[in-house]
């Protein structure tokens, strides 16, 4: 059946705007899964790829929408291979995607109902992607999450905010009811029509952060959409403060939690208790850009992955998709690698919480129930020093399970390694009581 009634339907049964947000039974298992995989992929996909600029290429070049939406007539990513994406991504060891259903631009990756400016109705490639996408990730056993952007820099009727301005828009034309039914509405159908989705990611809250008057984007009424629509479905928003009522999982953007490096507003504000997440590029950009080759080592991003897991956090890794739809060599490359230290390795990252020490120089701690993973990263001494509350019954190489001498301080243990590390992760297990 068509949406319009179906959302209508929805709109009118949202909960009532003012009561608190009591996460489901559904809800909070899912947290504990999403916790539990600790890696994920993001993927950064829209029209903006065919420029090959990176996705901002229309607010950074200030080209006017009308202009820049020609650019739908010569889209056809014709090397698009959903079975080949999510089988070399959960090789990897990753256990979700999140994947930009709408980006800032305004184009929409999926077929849906509520603009021709989508990749079905626009394009020559003629075929919902987000449909492929989503069957094999069901097929393959990988949850699945969408990305939304709250902005638009094509629609008239978004409020103008602080970018998109030369993008040909005009500010009188604006219409935030239309716009907030327009979202709804999208949001339905990818909740409808796309089978269980782990996550809704939105992003562009900050847009109207400058303005006189608070904007109002009313995510309470948005979020119990969301939260009735699939109750298992986790909110988070890339707004870079504390987490609102009605979010399920606390977003930080090239970021991890508690170090504000990277421009979290709320300085202030104590990381939360709700399961956290990093995103971060395997290169410089989030979409597409072809002169950007400056990728990260394996060994670079393996560390930012032990110690996003030892801060209690996920990381949300992104590649950005060619416009012919492949993922870049150099990026599969790094998949590849990242799967073969996650083949030995894994279990230590994945279904773990934050060990005992908080993540130093030398490397970080995960823990599962009294086995505590000690991964040294950086360190050139076969002593290390671990101040630690509880007490330690052994001590073995995790890759092969030599011993490790323990000597008990008066403030810990001090681990005698067999040699200086040299891995790109010396992970030693405790068993501890």
């Amino acid at each position: 059946m068509r949406f319009g009634m179906f959302v209508l339907a929805a709109v009118l049964s949202l909960v009532a705007v003012g009561q608190e947000y009591v996460p489901t039974a559904e809800n909070l298992q899912s947290r504990r899964e999403f916790a539990d995989m600790r890696f994920g992929i993001f993927l950064h996909w829209g029209l903006y790829s065919t420029f090959a600029q990176g996705e901002w290429y229309m607010q950074n070049a200030g080209i006017p929408y009308a202009e820049y939406s020609k650019a739908a007539s010569g889209f056809y990513p014709a090397r698009f291979d959903a079975a080949q994406w999510v089988a070399a991504i959960k090789a990897s060891g990753a256990g979700y995607i999140t994947i930009t259903t709408r980006h800032h631009e305004g184009f929409s990756m999926w077929h849906t109902a509520q603009s021709d400016y989508n990749i079905v109705d626009a394009t020559p490639f003629g075929r919902d992607i987000l449909r492929e996408l989503a069957d094999e990730c069901h097929r393959q056993g990988v949850r699945l999450h969408f990305y939304y952007s709250h902005l638009d820099w094509a629609r008239e009727d978004y409020p103008m905010g602080r970018t998109g301005r030369r993008c040909g828009k005009d500010p009188a034309k604006a219409d935030w009811p239309a716009y907030y039914a327009f979202m709804n509405a999208q949001l339905t159908e990818l909740l409808t029509n796309y089978g269980p989705i782990g996550a809704i990611w939105f992003d562009g809250w900050w847009d109207h952060d400058s303005d006189a008057t608070p904007f109002d984007w009313q995510l309470d009424e948005q979020y119990a959409l969301i939260h009735r629509l699939q109750p298992a479905c986790l909110v988070g928003n890339n707004h870079h403060f504390a987490p609102n009522p009605g979010e399920d999982i606390q977003i930080f953007e090239r970021d991890l939690p508690g170090e504000n490096s990277a421009g979290f507003v709320d300085a202030a504000a104590e990381v939360s208790r709700l399961p956290l997440e990093t995103c971060q590029t395997m290169n410089g950009m989030w979409g597409y850009k072809v002169v950007d080759q400056d990728y990260k080592s394996t060994k670079e991003l393996i560390h930012y992955l032990v110690n996003t897991a030892g801060k209690g956090a996920n990381l949300l890794l992104n590649i950005g998709p060619q416009p012919n739809g492949e993922l870049p060599a150099t990026a599969l490359a790094r998949l590849r690698e990242i799967g073969e230290w996650m083949q030995v390795y894994g279990s230590t990252i994945r279904g773990t919480e934050a060990g005992d020490i908080a993540v130093q120089p030398w490397g970080a701690t995960t823990r599962r129930g009294d086995h505590l993973f000690v991964h040294i990263l950086n360190y050139a001494s076969r002593e290390i020093y671990l101040p630690l509350q509880c007490k330690v019954l052994d001590a073995t190489l995790f890759v092969d399970g030599m011993a490790v001498k323990v000597t008990p301080t008066a403030e810990g243990v001090v681990l005698t390694l067999p040699a200086v590390p040299t891995a790109i992760d010396t992970v030693v297990e405790l068993r501890t009581k």
